[in-house]
């Protein structure tokens, strides 16, 4: 794991308040003697550990079409709640499956995966109960878009009228049983980035993330050849506007483009936001380690992975590293440390893992297959955290997946690690102020904290860490036990830590 941390802040030691009620908050001093740095805490664990909520096909949320809006906000309730019993710090959360909206929109239709018909709403905005909730529980949410596909092979509803299908049906391809939009139109780019601007402007999310559906998956024929992606026209229109590129890397310049402007639309609206990017886990062929062999996303989805990260067009990569350890086409390790060694700037490199698979009653892998694969993570140098897909198998705690992380790999809390080449205001040092009922409140001069790290001690043992959520609140603390807390910017660094007695 990595840790970025400041440096510590002690100081002399200040008398604890009593512990009765006074009907008002008070003031606890912070400690201004001098301490070695013996006596300070270690640093803060530091580890990404996600969970995908995804919402097409109804795999994590809402449970089903149709729920009341009463039904969707308790399971959102529900969900963010596991997460934070399970010392997750994060959430994916699908809201563009296909050309919809799992928020208020003006430019997309609401999904047929809340209400069951494409275009008719909830009385709520779920984007927005989804940040306010998963903020005040100390989870990042990070908003997951589909940026090409029209209608996934499940869906059931019929466009509605401000479908793309059916507004810009020139954009659109039926391609196997789905719909795609056309990567080489450029208003259906523009469309698709304007659809992430309205988002990144409305919405506070931690990050934007994608997945690894680019042009899509290839669809056979009866003879189980590759049916070719139907783009002739706006191939033809590219040839005959002077474009010299073959077709293949045509293709893959139309998807570079639309990362690179994704890229850059983020870092102009929300600067501390994270670009997360998804892709399918094997790289390129000729970039593989020895043995590596399977399917090749540069050739049939036109998804120049390394490239992006080559030019640091995202932020953290989260490789679907979708296999156990002992299937050696497509092993767990080399894959996971042939990534890391494709990344020349240094971006967070936090692999994907099919914890469905490992909680699935009938073909599922032993238990501890993915407890392995995060002690795996933890030893790479570079890699720092994973994400589960998916959230289902956690909240199911199916074969028990969900108790065995807990008391496990998650046993003790982590911050998500810090992203320094991003910019956001520092946090200054904290304040802590007794409630009436005994309790402690932190807060943070600077900028606005996401949350605070707390390290506690009583005399004799050793120093315990916790992840406070932004509303800082400490459960009464054991008379004179040592505190020392420093509170987290929106991109993971800390400020100062000061250390108080309780």
């Amino acid at each position: 794991m990595t840790a970025a941390l400041a440096a510590p802040v002690f100081g002399s030691l200040g008398t604890a308040l009593p512990g009765c009620s006074t009907g008002r908050s008070s003031a606890v001093p912070a400690r201004t003697e001098a301490a070695t740095a013996e006596d300070g805490p270690p640093p803060a664990p530091r580890e990404f550990r996600a969970a995908w909520v995804a919402t097409v096909a109804n795999i994590d949320w809402p449970s089903r079409r149709g729920l009341s809006d009463a039904a969707q906000i308790a399971e959102i309730h529900a969900i963010l709640d596991h997460a934070r019993a399970l010392r997750l710090n994060a959430i994916v959360l699908q809201v563009r499956t296909s050309a919809d909206a799992l928020y208020r929109s003006t430019l997309e239709p609401w999904s047929e995966y809340l209400s069951g018909v494409q275009g008719q709403g909830p009385g709520y905005d779920p984007l927005a109960l989804w940040i306010e909730q998963a903020r005040a529980r100390g989870l990042e949410l990070h908003a997951w878009l589909n940026p090409y596909r029209a209608k996934q092979s499940g869906g059931k509803s019929a466009p509605a009228a401000t479908h793309l299908s059916r507004t810009r049906p020139d954009w659109v391809k039926k391609y196997g049983d789905q719909l795609w939009i056309d990567p080489g139109e450029p208003g259906a780019a523009d469309h698709t980035l304007a659809v992430c601007r309205d988002l990144l402007t409305r919405y506070d999310v931690d990050g934007l993330h994608i997945d690894d559906y680019f042009y899509p998956y290839p669809v056979q024929d009866a003879a189980k050849q590759d049916i070719d992606f139907p783009d002739d026209a706006s191939w033809l229109r590219y040839v005959r506007g002077g474009g010299t590129l073959a077709r293949a890397d045509w293709r893959r310049d139309n998807v570079d483009q639309l990362v690179r402007r994704l890229y850059e639309l983020v870092r102009e609206l929300r600067p501390a936001a994270r670009v997360g990017i998804s892709p399918f886990g094997l790289p390129r062929p000729d970039l593989r380690p020895a043995g590596i062999t399977g399917f090749s996303q540069y050739d049939k989805l036109y998804a120049h992975v390394e490239h992006w990260m080559a030019m640091g067009w995202l932020d953290y990569l989260a490789p679907q590293l979708y296999w156990p350890r002992a299937q050696k086409p497509q092993a767990f390790e080399p894959l996971m440390r042939a990534w890391q060694g494709l990344n020349p700037l240094g971006r967070h490199v936090w692999p994907g893992l099919f914890t469905s698979r490992a909680g699935n009653e009938a073909d599922g892998w032993p238990l501890e297959e993915i407890a392995e694969q995060v002690a795996l993570t933890r030893a790479a140098p570079g890699t720092g955290g994973h994400l589960h897909f998916s959230m289902v198998a956690l909240l199911k705690n199916r074969r028990g997946i969900a108790d065995a992380l807990r008391d496990g790999a998650y046993a003790q809390a982590a911050l998500a690690p810090a992203t320094p080449w991003l910019s956001a205001p520092a946090c200054g040092a904290v304040s802590l102020s007794r409630e009436p009922d005994g309790a402690l409140r932190a807060s943070a001069a600077g900028a606005p904290a996401r949350g605070f790290a707390l390290w506690r001690r009583v005399a004799g043992q050793a120093w315990r860490f916790e992840a406070l959520p932004p509303d800082g609140r400490i459960p009464r603390p054991s008379p004179s036990e040592a505190l020392v807390l420093s509170a987290i910017n929106a991109i993971g660094e800390e400020g100062p830590r000061t250390s108080f007695v309780a």
